[in-house]
C-alpha cells in the first residue's frame, strides 16, 4: 500500500491462486512478516488481491483479515460521495535500536575462560557437587566451597530463574576414614585399659621413633611444621614425667604427668597403634560409626550457615552395587583391567582413543606422582599396590580389601570402591550421561576431577560428561592453606562463635568465588561494617515508612533530587545485573549496592537538612530492591519486604509487634521535650536523655533526635547498642581529655567575662568578681581537667 499508487509489495504468485480459501491462507502467510497498513490508498496489487476475495478471510487468518478490512475501508473513502481525501491512517512504526543485553557467563575450568552459560535442556540445570569426606569437624576451608556454591546455586535459581537440580555426595568410605576409624578404636581400647605411667612412657617412646623418622623425611614445609608442633608438644610432656620417674616420685605425682603425656601424644600414639594392630580390626560397623557422627555434625554446620540442603544427597556406602556395575562397564568397554583383586583404569588406552582425552582440566599435571598418590589414599600406595598397575598414571577403580579394611562382594573378590569412582557412579545414577555443572574445590581438579571425567566418559563413551566445571578458590589463614590433615584449621563452630552466619556469608560475597580468600580479622571486620552500613539504611527507611499518611499522601511529587536518585538507582541495578552476568561477580555487585546506599543516604540527609521528609515510595523501592538481592544471596531470610529481620521467633515478628508502642512512647517523649524546652525545665530534658541513652538501649531500641524533625525509632541488636554506648562514652572522655585546662572555661562567655593568664575565670558574665566559694568550686573542675589532660599527653607520648 502506498500514497503514490505504486505497489507496496510484489505479491507475484499470490495473484495466480484462484481458490479463495487457499488465497486467504497464502496471503496471511505473506503478510505475517510485512507492514501492510501504511498509506492512504490501495496499490494496484492490493486492489487485485482484494477483488479476488468475495468475502472477508476467516478469523484465524489474522493478518489477511486486518488487511482486508483496511482495504475495504479505503474503498469506501474512494467512492464519489466521499471526501476526495482518504481517511488518515497511522504512520509507519519502527522499533527502537535498543542496547546489548548481558547474558550469564561462567568461568569454566575446562577452558580456563568465561563461557556463555547454555544449559543442555532448556531452563533445567543439572548440577553435581563434591561433598565432604566425613571423618572430622567441618572447617572454614569447607565453608569456602559450600557457602560459595550455595550463593551460586541461589543466584542461578532465584535471580536467573533456572530450574536447578542440585546433587551432592557424602564420602563415607575412604582411606582417611578407614585409618581414622581404626586409630580412634585402638586408642579408645588403649585408654580403657588405664595403662600405668611406665607403660605410657614406654609406648610413647616406641611411637616417637618412627614418628621422628617420618618427620626427618618430610619435605612439604606446611606438613613439616605441623609435625614439628606435635613433636614439640610430646617433648614438653615427656621431660617432666621422665624427671619424676627418675627421681622416684610418688605415684600420685607421676600418674597425672603420664596422663598429660598421653593427651599430648594421641596423634603419634594412635598412628603407632594402627601400625601394630590395625589389621586386626575386622568389624565393619567400626568404619560406619565415625562417618555417621561427622555427617550429622556437618549437616548441623550447614544449617547454622544457612546453606540450602541438596535436592539429592548420595552416600558411597549406599551405592556400592551401582559402583560395582559401573566398574564392570568400564572394564567391558576396554578401559579397565583387574590385577590381584583390584581394578585399575588404563589411562594410556583411554588417552589413545581419538574421541577421548585424559586430564582435560590439568593436562600439565599428568605424571605428577605425588598428586596421584594423594589421590589413591594413604592405605593404597604401598610398593605392592603400586606394582599392580600397568602404568604409574593408572588409578584404582576398585581396591582389594586388606586386613583391617571394610569390604564388599564383587566379581573380583572382596574389596571397596576407589575414591574417584564414587562420584562418577553416583552422579551418573542421578544425572545421567551428561550434566550441566560439576563443582568442587580448586585442589580437586587433579587427579580427582580429571579421573572422574575419564572414567565417566569411558563408561558413557562420550566426551561431554560435564559441560561446565566450577572450582572455588582456596581459603587461607594468614596466607596458609587451611587443611584437616595439617591440623591447621578453624572449625565452622569456632567461626560462628566469633561472627554470625550472615557476616560470614557477607565476607564470602565480598570476594570472588573462584579466587583465594584470606580469612582474617580484617576480612571479617569489613563484613561486619558492611552489614552495619546496610542495616542502618534499612532502619532509616523503615522509620520513613512509618510516618503517618493517607493513601494518596504516599505519592509525592518528584523534584530534581528524586529524578537524579532514581536515575542512579536504575544505573546501579543495571551494574548489579552486569556483575552477576559476569561469572556471578558478587564482589562488584556488593560494591554497587554500597554505592546506591551511599547516594540514598546523601539524599535523605539533604532532605532532612531542609526539614523535608524523603520521598517514601522511592526509598521503599530502593530498600525493597536491596533486600531482594540480599535474599537471593542468602544473606536475609524471612518474608520481611525491607531489611534484616529483627527478633523473629516462633512466627512472631518483633518489629511489627512492638513498633506501635515505641512510636507512642517516642511521640510522648517528644512532646515532653518541647514543653521542657519552652518552660526551661532542664531536669525533664535530662530525664528524656536518660530514656534515650540509658534505658531504651538496654531493650534494643535506639532513638535518634533530629532538630525540627520527628524522632527516629530503630530496633537494633542490644549488644550492638551497648557497644555503641560504651564507644560514645570513650570518645566523649577522650574528647574531654584533649582540652587543655586553660581552654575549658574560655568558651563559656555566657557565664564568664574575664580570665587570668591560665584561662581560669575571675569575673562572671555581668562583670562581677567571682566569690571565693565559686572560685573554689571551679578550681576543683580546673584541677581535674589538668590531670585528665596530662594523662592524655602521657598516653600519646607512650603511644609514640
Amino acid at each position: 500500500m502506498s500514497t503514490s499508487g505504486e505497489p507496496a509489495f510484489e505479491y507475484g504468485p499470490l495473484l495466480q491462486i484462484n481458490e479463495e480459501a487457499s488465497l486467504a491462507a497464502a496471503l496471511n502467510d505473506y503478510l505475517t512478516s510485512r507492514s501492510y497498513l501504511a498509506g492512504f490508498c490501495p496499490s494496484q496489487a492490493d486492489q487485485k488481491a482484494f477483488n479476488l476475495l468475495h468475502r472477508p478471510p476467516d478469523p484465524h487468518h489474522v493478518h489477511a483479515l486486518r488487511w482486508y478490512r483496511h482495504i475495504a475501508a479505503l474503498q469506501l473513502d474512494l467512492l464519489p460521495e466521499s471526501s476526495t481525501k482518504g481517511k488518515r491512517v497511522q504512520p509507519p512504526w519502527s522499533p527502537p535500536a535498543g542496547t546489548d543485553v548481558p547474558h550469564l557467563r561462567l568461568y569454566n575450568s575446562l577452558t580456563r575462560a568465561k563461557e556463555p552459560f547454555v544449559p543442555q535442556r532448556g531452563n533445567k540445570v543439572t548440577w553435581y557437587s563434591c561433598g565432604p569426606t566425613v571423618y572430622d569437624a567441618s572447617h572454614m576451608g569447607h565453608a569456602r566451597s559450600y557457602i560459595s556454591f550455595d550463593i551460586l546455586r541461589r543466584i542461578l535459581k532465584d535471580y536467573f530463574k533456572y530450574d536447578v537440580l542440585y546433587c551432592m555426595n557424602i564420602t563415607d568410605i575412604d582411606d582417611k576414614i578407614i585409618k581414622r576409624a581404626r586409630q580412634n578404636h585402638l586408642l579408645e581400647q588403649y585408654t580403657e585399659k588405664q595403662p600405668h605411667a611406665a607403660q605410657i612412657l614406654q609406648d610413647v617412646l616406641s611411637a616417637r621413633g618412627p614418628f621422628q623418622a617420618n618427620l626427618a623425611l618430610t619435605t612439604d614445609p606446611d606438613k613439616k611444621q605441623m609435625l614439628e608442633r606435635l613433636d614439640a608438644a610430646v617433648a614438653a610432656a615427656l621431660q617432666p614425667l621422665q624427671a619424676a620417674m627418675e627421681g622416684k616420685a610418688a605415684q600420685e605425682v607421676v600418674q597425672p604427668l603420664a596422663e598429660v603425656l598421653l593427651q599430648n601424644s594421641k596423634d603419634l600414639l594412635s598412628d603407632w597403634l594402627d601400625t601394630q594392630f590395625g589389621s586386626q580390626v575386622t568389624e565393619n560397623s567400626i568404619f560406619s560409626i565415625l562417618p555417621n557422627y561427622w555427617e550429622g555434625d556437618y549437616h548441623k554446620d550447614m544449617e547454622a550457615l544457612n546453606v540450602l540442603p541438596p535436592d539429592v544427597l548420595t552416600r558411597v556406602s549406599e551405592y556400592v552395587p551401582e559402583i560395582v556395575d559401573f566398574v564392570k562397564k568400564v572394564v567391558s568397554n576396554g578401559y579397565g583391567y583387574e590385577s590381584n583383586g583390584s581394578v585399575y583404569f588404563n589411562t594410556s588406552k583411554f588417552d589413545g582413543c581419538p574421541h577421548h582425552s585424559y586430564a582435560k582440566l590439568v593436562p600439565e599435571a599428568v605424571g605428577d606422582q605425588k598428586a596421584l598418590q594423594e589421590g589413591e589414599g594413604d592405605l593404597s600406595i604401598s610398593a605392592d599396590r603400586l606394582g599392580e598397575k600397568k602404568s604409574q598414571n593408572d588409578f584404582a577403580l576398585w581396591k582389594a580389601s586388606k586386613p583391617g579394611e571394610p569390604s564388599w562382594d564383587s566379581p573380583w573378590g572382596k574389596g571397596r570402591p576407589g575414591w574417584h569412582i564414587e562420584c562418577s557412579a553416583m552422579a551418573g545414577s542421578i544425572l545421567g550421561e551428561s550434566m550441566d555443572i560439576h563443582g568442587g574445590g580448586f585442589d580437586l581438579r587433579f587427579p580427582h576431577h580429571d579421573n572422574e571425567l575419564a572414567q565417566s566418559e569411558a563408561f558413557f563413551e562420550n566426551d561431554h560428561w560435564v559441560r561446565y566445571f566450577l572450582h572455588t578458590g582456596h581459603l587461607t589463614i594468614a596466607g596458609c592453606k587451611m587443611s584437616k590433615s595439617l591440623k591447621n584449621f578453624i572449625t565452622i563452630k569456632d567461626a560462628l562463635a566469633k561472627n554470625t552466619a550472615r557476616q560470614l556469608r557477607l565476607a564470602f560475597l565480598m570476594h570472588s568465588w573462584k579466587d583465594t580468600m584470606d580469612y582474617s580479622s580484617n576480612t571479617m571486620e569489613s563484613a561486619v561494617q558492611y552489614e552495619k552500613f546496610m542495616n542502618e539504611f534499612f532502619l532509616t527507611v523503615k522509620d520513613i515508612m512509618r510516618a503517618p499518611t493517607d493513601i494518596t499522601g504516599r505519592f509525592e511529587k518528584w523534584e530534581t533530587a528524586e529524578v537524579e536518585l532514581n536515575n542512579s538507582f536504575y544505573d546501579r541495578k543495571s551494574a548489579v545485573h552486569e556483575a552477576l552476568c559476569d561469572n556471578v561477580d558478587t564482589r562488584t555487585a556488593m560494591e554497587e549496592m554500597r554505592v546506591l546506599v551511599g547516594q540514598s543516604n546523601s539524599y535523605i540527609a539533604s532532605r532532612k537538612s531542609a526539614k523535608l521528609r524523603p520521598n517514601r515510595m522511592l526509598m521503599e523501592s530502593i530498600a525493597a530492591y536491596l533486600t531482594s538481592i540480599l535474599k537471593v544471596f542468602g544473606a536475609i531470610e524471612g518474608s520481611e519486604p525491607s531489611g534484616f529481620p529483627v527478633g523473629q521467633s516462633q512466627n512472631v515478628d518483633l518489629e511489627s509487634t512492638v513498633m506501635p508502642y515505641l512510636s507512642v512512647l517516642s511521640n510522648f517523649r517528644e512532646e515532653v521535650r518541647k514543653i521542657a524546652r519552652d518552660k526551661k525545665v532542664m531536669e525533664l530534658l535530662q530525664l528524656c536523655d536518660v530514656v534515650r541513652d540509658d534505658t531504651l538501649p538496654e531493650l534494643g531500641v535506639r532513638l535518634e533526635d533530629h532538630e525540627g524533625l520527628p524522632t527516629v525509632v530503630k530496633l537494633v541488636d542490644k549488644e550492638t547498642l551497648l557497644k555503641e554506648r560504651e564507644e560514645k562514652k570513650q570518645m566523649a572522655k577522650l574528647a574531654k581529655m584533649k582540652v587543655p585546662p586553660c581552654e575549658m572555661f574560655c568558651s563559656e562567655t555566657d557565664k564568664y567575662s574575664k580570665f587570668d593568664e591560665t584561662g581560669f575565670p575571675t569575673h562572671d558574665v555581668e562583670g562581677k568578681e567571682l566569690s571565693k566559694g565559686q572560685a573554689k568550686k571551679l578550681r576543683k573542675f580546673f584541677d581535674v581537667q589538668e590531670k585528665l589532660h596530662n594523662d592524655y599527653l602521657q598516653m600519646n607520648q607512650n603511644g609514640n
